[in-house]
This record gives structure tokens, C-alpha cells and sequence, in this order.
């Protein structure tokens, strides 16, 4: 039987070290809070009494149970006051040298057959371990910001950890109704492995003026689903702790470049821009540790200006006949534009005819659409087989097979065929918009409008601007964006552009982490969504997107970045030549079939 813990201490009472004081006397243990002064414990008793007092105020803690709850907690200065407890949790700063003289300490103090426990989210477990005498009873138990909330607790064992203390401690998260992943002592675990990598992309992203602080964060949320975007993240997590954490992560996993911090980073943390905590990061703060953000001088100008020099667009062509295609017809028609659907033959038409017709009508039967708005917009829709009848059309949305050669002939045959100034866009998630561009003779009104699907449900809209595309196409695409309801976020023309730039190599990322086995696809999707808030973890987004068309988006990052660490996950490339696609193969990283 696993071990009962009547008491543990809590070494270290920031915000993190605060939260698991409030996890543990929540499910009725006791628990002795130590902090290095009197001061430093007022500042600790002051986070977990207002965090008690706002689940109070939000009606998520009764107020008998929150008395209940402080009264299991015993503050004390030094370590001296654990000599009793049955498990030691270190929350102390990020800082190797500090954890080990901390950890030494509590071996002289505490009980021969206590268990001492460190947070750290980064940090060699192993190297804090040999500071003690009793290296197998040492673990990592690393909760998540805010420990009350997030359900995720990675538990890390040594290569002499004890299998009874590992045991021990799962049994622990159980009782304190955590879900618990337990892996070896590697650089960043799951969570920060995956995650870190992530974040340093989106902000080597911005450092080069390849997409503004906004867009990016508005990409990752609308077009991923996450809770934040990278950006404002960093700023929670402050720049210091992830600049360390990075750092401890390049150091001591394999010195992979991308976990080598950007420079920004150490900049902004010289600068004493640390993110929430000083007020100013990568965004602005009303106060420092407030969590909303004042206008700055990055802050962009008002849209009507941003939209200066736009073209007025009527009349909108789409050529194609498939998902993306039918989904765009629709977009256009309900945000009262007319529309020319171009697709290579009648039968085509109809099916694509048929195709937004279902779609209104489920739009109706669900309450989202009056019948009078349904007919409306199928009234705008013009039906044609020929690219002649775009001649008159203000912009033409292309939304055709993804090869070069054909985008590159459609192009140079609207070149032909539109009028001067109208707006020439391509739906391309991966091949570069300048080979469209200079298929014509007007490269300036060329533009990337990356729509996610489905269309009519998905609100980001990619808008690619290629070295050619002049500022009046540009404002085009974003006042078209805004007619449709859709957010458009603004990048370069590069391989992946902002979501899948980013999104991808976290995914390949993953599928190393498995490749390695290093911890199971089911516990790095759990390590994800319950650590991070993502919708999906990677496993089941990959075959969810398919692993074919994963790895062909993963094969052109690193082709055109020329980055080691984008290069396709050998495991990913294996699982496509196997026809192991995802859902739509019946089996992936999981078998579907069974389901």
C-alpha cells in the first residue's frame, strides 16, 4: 500500500510555491509553509489568502471550507520546522547551486525516511538529488501555474529514484486529483520541452519584423485554438524563468539550436522587461502583476487607417471546386458580396451548387442563419465553367490543387483575363506566393489569403505579402478580411507562414519525444492539453491533419530554413510510407478502427 502523507512542507512561497500550499491543505493535509524571512512568509501567507478569498468570492470555495483550509496551514521561518513532515516540496527559485544547499539542509533536517520532493520545471533532478544523502527517496514533482487549477503534474524519477517513492507520490497526485505523468529526468520533461521550443520560434518571429507582437498571438489563437498566444505567454511566464528554463534546456538537451534563446530574450531581461510581473515585456501592463494590457508605441493604429489605400471590392471570383473552395463561396455570399464560382466543368458547379446549399441550410436548422439571409446569399452566387467571366470581378480568390504548375498557368491566364488594379489572391498554405506573383505581369496585386478550414467556421485568414505586393493590395486584403467578420494577420512570404511555421516543428517535436520513448503518445497529449490548455494534444491533432500532409509541410519548413532540429521526425516518416495516415486511414499514431 502507498504511504499516507498526514504532513508535508512547502519550501519557497512565490506564487507556485503559494499554489501547491493551497493544493495540498485543500485535500485535507497538513502542511508547514517555509519561507527564508519574515518578510518573504507575509508575502506568502498574503498570495494564498487572496487566492482562497477570490475562490470565495467566486462562489468555487465555501467560506467554511476556505477557515478549514488556512487552519491546516502552519507558517514558519527556515527549514528547521520540517524536521517532521513525510514529504518535502522545494518551490524555490530556478537556480541549480540554491536547490542543492536547500536540499543538503533538508537532509540534515528532516526524517530518515521523508521524501524530498523539487518543482523545478527545468533543472537536473539528478544533480539536485546528489546534494543529499538519500538520492533514491529525491523526485520531481512539477506542478503547473495556477497549481489549484491545472490538473497536470509531471513526476520525475531519477535513474536511483526509488520505486516505492515513485509509487508513492502517484498515489499522492491521485488523492489531490491531479493527473499524473510520470517520465525520466530529461531537459524540460514533456510540457516545457515541447512547449519552450514553441515559444522561442514565435519570438525569433518577431525579433526579425516577420509579423508584428498582434498577429502573431491572433494566429496561434484563432487558427490553433490555444488559450494564449506565444507572446503573451512569455509575459506571463515572465522573460527571466524563460530564458532560464531555455537555457537549461540548450545546456543540458543535446545543444539543439532552437532551444538556444534568442537574443531578444536576454535583452529585454537586461532591460527589466520581464513580462506581468515588471509591468512591461513584449506588451505593456496598466501595473506591474496586472494582467491587462495599455496601448504602447507598438500598438497599431487605428483600422480605419491601417485600411488607407484600400481598393472597394464588389464583386469576388473563386476559382476551385473543393472543401476550401466551397467553404470560401460561402464566406463571401453571406458577408453580401457577389460572387463568380469558377469550377472546370457544370457538374463540378452543381456539386460545389449543392455543397454551400447543404451548408446554409444546417446554418438555419441550427438557428445561425434566417431563410430569408439563406436565400439572399445563394441569390449572389453565379455558377460558371469558364475563367472568362472573371473579367469584370474586383478580386479573385484561388483556391485550386496545391501544386506550382497549375497555380503558376491559372495566374497567367487571369493575368490575361481580369481587369488592371484587381486583386489576385491565392488560398496556398505551403508553396511560396512570389512563383504565383510573377506568373503575371501585375506581381504588386498578388497576395496570399490563407483561409483555415472550415471557412465559414474558422475566423483566421493568413494575409502573405510577398516583396513584390504593393501596401494598396495589402490594405485590400485586410478590409476584406474585416467585411468578412475574419481576422487577418499580416506576414511575409515564408514557408509555413505564421501558424504552421510555428505549429508544425512543436508537432515533429512531439513525435521525436515518442520516437525516443521517452514518455507515450497518451501522456504527451495529456502533459499538453492539462499543462498548457491546448484544445488537442499533438497526437491526436496529427491524425487529425494527417500524417501525410504533416510530414509534406514539415519537408518544406526545412527545406526552405534549413533548420536541423525541423527535420522530419524519422518515426512520422515511416508511420506515412506504412499508409498509417491518421483518421482518414483508419489508423495513425492510434488506430481509429477500434473506436
Amino acid at each position: 500500500m502507498a504511504r499516507d502523507f498526514t504532513s508535508v512542507g512547502v519550501v519557497g512561497l512565490g506564487t507556485m510555491g503559494a499554489g501547491i500550499v493551497e493544493v495540498f491543505a485543500r485535500n485535507g493535509v497538513d502542511v508547514v509553509a517555509v519561507e527564508i524571512s519574515e518578510d518573504a512568509l507575509e508575502r506568502g501567507r498574503a498570495i494564498l489568502t487572496g487566492s482562497t478569498d477570490r475562490a470565495v468570492a467566486k462562489g468555487k470555495l465555501a467560506e467554511a471550507d476556505r477557515d478549514a483550509l488556512l487552519s491546516r496551514v502552519r507558517f514558519a521561518v527556515g527549514l528547521d520546522a520540517l524536521h517532521s513532515v513525510d514529504l518535502v516540496v522545494e518551490a524555490v527559485p530556478e537556480h541549480l547551486d540554491l536547490k542543492q544547499r536547500i536540499f543538503a539542509e533538508l537532509d540534515r533536517v528532516c526524517k530518515p525516511e521523508a521524501i524530498l520532493a523539487t518543482n523545478t520545471s527545468s533543472l537536473s533532478v539528478t544533480e539536485i538529488s546528489v546534494a543529499t544523502s538519500r538520492p533514491n527517496q529525491v523526485i520531481g514533482i512539477h506542478f503547473f501555474n495556477p497549481a489549484p487549477v491545472m490538473k497536470l503534474v509531471e513526476v520525475v524519477r531519477t535513474v536511483v529514484t526509488s520505486a516505492d517513492v515513485v509509487a508513492d507520490v502517484e498515489a499522492l497526485c491521485k488523492r489531490l486529483g491531479k493527473v499524473d505523468v510520470t517520465i525520466s529526468d530529461r531537459a524540460g520533461f514533456i510540457a516545457n520541452a515541447l512547449l519552450f521550443g514553441y515559444l522561442n520560434h514565435a519570438v525569433g518571429m518577431f525579433e526579425s519584423h516577420y509579423a508584428t507582437r498582434e498577429d502573431i498571438d491572433a494566429a496561434m489563437k484563432l487558427g490553433c485554438g490555444l488559450p494564449m498566444g506565444p507572446l503573451a505567454l512569455m509575459d506571463l511566464i515572465g522573460l527571466d524563468t524563460a530564458y532560464e528554463i531555455l537555457d537549461t534546456m540548450y545546456r543540458r538537451g543535446g545543444r539543439d539550436r532552437r532551444h538556444a534563446p534568442v537574443p531578444l530574450i536576454k535583452q529585454m531581461v537586461t532591460a527589466g522587461l520581464l513580462g506581468r510581473k515588471s509591468g512591461r515585456g513584449f506588451y505593456t501592463y496598466e501595473r506591474p502583476g496586472s494582467p491587462v494590457v495599455v496601448p504602447d508605441e507598438q500598438t497599431p493604429v487605428a483600422s480605419e487607417a491601417a485600411l488607407g489605400g484600400a481598393a472597394a471590392i464588389a464583386k469576388v471570383g473563386v476559382v476551385g471546386s473543393g472543401t476550401m473552395a466551397t467553404g470560401i463561396i460561402e464566406v463571401f455570399a453571406k458577408a453580401g458580396y457577389e460572387v463568380v464560382s469558377v469550377t472546370r466543368g457544370a457538374e463540378k458547379s452543381a456539386k460545389v451548387f449543392e455543397a454551400v446549399r447543404t451548408s446554409l441550410n444546417k446554418g438555419v436548422v441550427r438557428g445561425k442563419l434566417g431563410e430569408a439571409d439563406r436565400d439572399a446569399a445563394l441569390g449572389r452566387i453565379n455558377w460558371s465553367a469558364t475563367l472568362d467571366h472573371l473579367a469584370d470581378v474586383d478580386l479573385v480568390v484561388e483556391a485550386v490543387v496545391e501544386e506550382l504548375s497549375v497555380k503558376k498557368a491559372l495566374f497567367a491566364s487571369l493575368d490575361e483575363i481580369c481587369k488592371p488594379g484587381v486583386v489576385l489572391a491565392t488560398t496556398t498554405s505551403s508553396l511560396p506566393v512570389i512563383d504565383v506573383a510573377m506568373a503575371t505581369q501585375r506581381p504588386a496585386d498578388v497576395v496570399g489569403l490563407h483561409f483555415f478550414n472550415p471557412a465559414p467556421v474558422m475566423p483566421l485568414v493568413e494575409i502573405v505579402e510577398t516583396i513584390r505586393t504593393s501596401a494598396e493590395t495589402t490594405a485590400t486584403a485586410r478590409a476584406v478580411c474585416a467585411g468578412l467578420g475574419k481576422t487577418g494577420v499580416v506576414c511575409g512570404d515564408r514557408s509555413g507562414f505564421i501558424v504552421n511555421a510555428l505549429l508544425f516543428p512543436y508537432l515533429n517535436d512531439a513525435v521525436k519525444m515518442l520516437e525516443a520513448s521517452y514518455s507515450t503518445a497518451d501522456d504527451i497529449d495529456h502533459a499538453m492539453k492539462l499543462g498548457c490548455g491546448y484544445p488537442m494534444g499533438p497526437f491526436e491533432l496529427l491524425d487529425v491533419v494527417g500524417l501525410d500532409v504533416s510530414l509534406a509541410i514539415q519537408r518544406e519548413l526545412y527545406l526552405e530554413l534549413r533548420e536541423p532540429g525541423f527535420a522530419p521526425a524519422p518515426l512520422l516518416e515511416h508511420l506515412v510510407t506504412a499508409g498509417y495516415l491518421g483518421r482518414k486511414s483508419g489508423r495513425g499514431f492510434r488506430d481509429h478502427t477500434r473506436r
